[in-house]
């Protein structure tokens, strides 16, 4: 017992949480035959003090309970699939987990216990040498309006290039997205840029989705020489498909497909720096595909997938109602694209009668 004073004595230069806790160690010694107040005397603190203290230690711990729980599902949505994900990324698997999960708690729990993302960073470079010089430009018919019609309608595609193999090899990636979905319907990856490649990814687009491509779809592109060839040109006038390009030099024309192959390159990094081969490769773009489809959540696709996201555009039902509100932004989005359907359906009957009267006038001369 005098040992057991002794002790409490010792703790005069500490602050008061440090003998709080002299204190609560002492209590819990099976050798204790002190009581709370004996002690807290000693130690000169009050009792009131003590058990305020006690019962603010006993949250604690709870809430670091609950913090390691919380963040053991953060871990999970982050590894889901294998692909990191930012804050962001995190927050919208965590709603298909049917767990909801504001940005700061996140935020604060992934810098609590040492969780980072690598952040993207502008690329002052751009991805491929200036295209060839040819007469053969089509206009820029699209003009960034990616969104304003449904899908099926805009065809956005663009060519990038993937390092693999302790040699650093190079491969190219043909990729043709919906501009509205930001589905990827067809993608052809090639060891070399022959122009054939690029061919077999509109050739491979038609044989999938003909039946969802509308009679006046366009196909929007930068003015690289895969796109101003002769082949590529007469293949889209075969399949009754407009074409349109970018402004020579200017990025934003085309940044939605940009964009995907940037996010992509993050995502894949890890595993394309391991592959030893083009097989293996081709194995991690066709991996990442599917998952970019099926559940790759985007902010901009109301949290979900471009798949969901389609669905979503076809039956009206959004697919996270049972644990989040349906933004109201998206209905009145759907109801002006469709409203711009309904217009432009209505001109091509106008223009259709227009020509039947032409040619009737014209038979009766």
């Amino acid at each position: 017992m005098y040992q057991q004073k002794a002790n409490i004595k010792t703790a005069e230069g500490q602050t008061v949480r440090e003998k709080y806790k002299l204190i609560d160690r002492t209590l819990e010694s099976p050798s204790n035959n002190l009581s709370v107040s004996a002690l807290c005397d000693t130690a000169g603190v009050s009792r009131s003090g003590f058990y305020s203290w006690k019962k603010r230690k006993s949250f604690i711990s709870e809430k670091e309970e609950q913090d390691r729980k919380d963040f053991e599902l953060i871990l999970e949505a982050y590894r889901f699939k294998g692909y990191d994900k930012g804050r962001r990324g995190i927050h919208m698997r965590l709603l298909h987990m049917g767990i909801m999960m504001n940005h700061k708690k996140i935020s604060r729990l992934m810098k609590k216990y040492g969780l980072f993302c690598p952040i993207r960073k502008a690329n002052p470079a751009r991805r491929m040498a200036k295209a060839m010089k040819t007469s053969n430009y089509a206009d820029n018919i699209l003009n960034r309006h990616f969104e304003e019609y449904g899908p099926g309608y805009v065809l956005e595609t663009d060519i990038t290039y993937l390092f693999y193999g302790h040699k650093r090899s190079k491969a190219y990636l043909s990729v043709v997205k919906d501009g509205f979905t930001k589905q990827i319907l067809a993608y052809v990856l090639s060891p070399s840029l022959e122009v054939d490649f690029v061919l077999e990814t509109i050739n491979q687009l038609y044989s999938k989705h003909k039946h969802n491509i509308h009679t006046d779809a366009l196909i929007h592109s930068d003015q690289g020489v895969h796109y101003t060839s002769v082949k590529f040109i007469d293949l889209l006038k075969s399949l009754e498909i407009r074409q349109s390009m970018s402004r020579r030099g200017n990025c934003w024309d085309n940044a939605p497909q940009e964009s995907f192959f940037g996010h992509m390159k993050d995502e894949i990094g890890r595993y394309t720096e391991n592959a030893g081969s083009y097989e293996e490769l081709k194995e991690i773009i066709d991996s990442y595909m599917v998952y970019y489809n099926n559940d790759r959540y985007q902010y901009n696709l109301a949290k979900l997938s471009p798949n969901e996201y389609l669905e979503y555009y076809m039956t009206g039902e959004y697919p996270l109602n049972h644990i989040a509100k349906e933004p109201d932004e998206y209905k009145e989005k759907f109801r002006q694209v469709r409203n711009n359907l309904d217009r432009n359906s209505t001109l091509e009957k106008l223009v259709a009668i227009l020509q039947r009267i032409t040619h009737f006038k014209q038979s009766i001369r």
